[in-house]
């Protein structure tokens, strides 16, 4: 792994180097995300971050759905190396030469920093000025009015020299003459004074501005957490870039913050270019489960112009206005049974303005009143009953629902669900029931790890009596499997499984 120090970007069209968070298993979909969106290159990918280069517009990369936090690249490298008799002077003497470097490239980190907080927050002025063009023509109003007002006061400087005498008419007259002659001295004076304060104003905010405050926040795990805290780590850079670039230490309200990786693979410096993760949608007045964003990346290359896509359980909506945010050209079909869940979504629905392309529907995913293969895809992310409960048994439901899906899917479509890992070993085994057959059953459970499962007594029941129950109602025979990916959901993990609808 190469050192890779940000260059200064001069320009529009400069490359900058970037990296995001990721969940646990979403850095495939995020990495996709990036080279599909914004055209990125050098796109690499480490445990649960991804780093790219792209000459993309801020506003683009702000808009990534797969990342949780975006960051300027300060800094990439080989990981720090000390060992347990390092002495407390040579390990801050090594870390200072491996993470400091020069400080020519560091305000040339900031300035292009700088640069990108400008470019985001023009772009927040230019669409609050698209969407307020009322406020805009008071704007030009007030501007008016106040160029009327610079004018009667220009009026007035000149009626004081005007009147400056009363006591007869020849003073009056000579007072107008002499105000008439130095009038635009006066003016010309202020013309002059009023640029030297302004500009010494500015040198003052510039010079202010200069001395930046930052704030260290470091994470350092493996080998070289034993031989020096994150703390420490903290201290040391934060004591070499004062005295390097006579920044100032601020832990409160620091206008630059630096955050540090260190482990035993890489050394990772990077800048937060927004206060607020990505993951938060502006446009989701109730969000949903995280799991929900996971599972729209799944399903990103489904949704076709004209496609028709159902969540046939769909709780406040996050996945449906999350796809037609994405989607414009497709429509959208949420079913819920519970009235709570249906008036948070429609409210969602109504807060995205997207009533026109999202529809809810009351219904029970166990009898969806739609006709059969009438849809071109499926998503779901099925209650784990940890956040959320649910009123129906999922575990006894699941070969029905299973089966609803099927139904209405049209052949070639795609079905996609996000699964605990019970209920991914339960919809495992049904299938294999239809594809292999009762007599390999045992074999192909060995095959596919069914036994490493971890399920409880209870629900290892439910599943025996599910299995038994559904095995004649539910084939399932015309779903192909096609992926299982494994994702974190921060407790616990989820399956995401994809399967194509095929002639039986």
């Amino acid at each position: 792994m190469f050192s890779n120090i940000m260059p200064e970007v001069r320009s529009e069209d400069s490359v900058v180097r970037y990296y995001c968070t990721a969940g646990n298993g979403m850095e495939p979909f995020l990495v996709d995300e990036v080279k599909r969106k914004l055209a990125a290159q050098d796109v690499y990918h480490i445990p649960g971050k991804v780093l790219f280069s792209s000459s993309a517009t801020i506003r683009r990369v702000c808009d990534l759905k797969a990342a949780e936090r975006l960051f300027l690249l300060l800094k990439q490298d080989s990981p720090v190396r000390l060992s347990t008799h390092t002495s407390p002077a040579k390990a801050a003497s090594v870390l200072q030469s491996r993470l400091l470097g020069d400080g020519c490239q560091w305000i040339s980190a900031v300035r292009t920093w700088s640069r990108l907080q400008g470019e985001l927050a023009a772009s927040r002025n230019a669409v609050t000025a698209s969407t307020t063009q009322g406020d805009r023509e008071k704007g030009r109003g007030c501007e008016k009015q106040s160029d009327e007002r610079l004018k009667c006061l220009q009026e007035s400087r000149k009626r004081r020299h005007e009147f400056t005498s009363e006591e007869s008419d020849e003073k009056r007259r000579r007072g107008r003459e002499e105000g008439a002659r130095l009038s635009p001295d006066l003016e010309k004076a202020d013309d002059v004074s009023e640029p030297k304060k302004v500009c010494a104003d500015y040198s003052k905010i510039e010079l202010e501005q200069n001395v930046v405050s930052f704030r260290i926040n470091c994470k350092c795990s493996g080998k070289l957490h034993r031989c020096v805290s994150a703390q420490e780590v903290s201290r040391v850079m934060g004591m070499g870039l004062s005295r390097l670039l006579g920044w100032k230490a601020d832990l409160k309200n620091p206008k630059l913050e630096i955050n540090v990786y260190l482990n035993d693979d890489y050394c990772l410096l990077g800048i937060p270019l927004t206060r607020l993760p990505l993951a938060n949608r502006s446009y989701l007045k109730t969000p949903g489960l995280r799991s929900t964003l996971i599972t729209v990346r799944s399903v990103a290359s489904l949704f076709q112009p004209g496609s028709c896509v159902v969540d046939p359980m769909c709780g406040v909506g996050t996945i449906l206005i999350e796809a037609a945010k994405e989607h414009k050209a497709a429509c959208f079909l949420g079913v819920d049974i519970d009235d709570g869940q249906l008036q948070k979504a429609d409210e969602n629905v109504l807060f995205a303005e997207l009533q026109s392309r999202v529809h809810l529907l009351k219904a029970s995913s166990t009898a969806l009143p739609l006709p059969s293969a009438s849809v071109d895809a499926v998503v779901c992310d099925l209650p784990f009953g940890r956040k959320f409960s649910t009123r129906i048994n999922m575990a006894e439901n699941l070969p029905v629902i299973l089966s609803e899906m099927e139904r209405v899917l049209r052949v070639g479509g795609t079905l996609v669900v996000l699964l605990s890992p019970q209920l991914s070993c339960l919809l495992k085994k049904l299938l294999l029931q239809t594809n292999c057959g009762p007599k390999r059953n045992a074999e192909a459970e060995s095959q596919t790890g069914m036994k490493s499962c971890l399920v409880s007594s209870s629900e290892q029941h439910n599943l025996q009596i599910t299995s038994s129950s559904s095995q004649e109602a539910s084939t399932f025979s015309s779903l192909r499997h096609q992926a299982t990916l494994r994702v974190s959901l921060g407790v616990i993990d989820g399956l995401i499984h994809k399967y194509i609808k095929t002639l039986d």
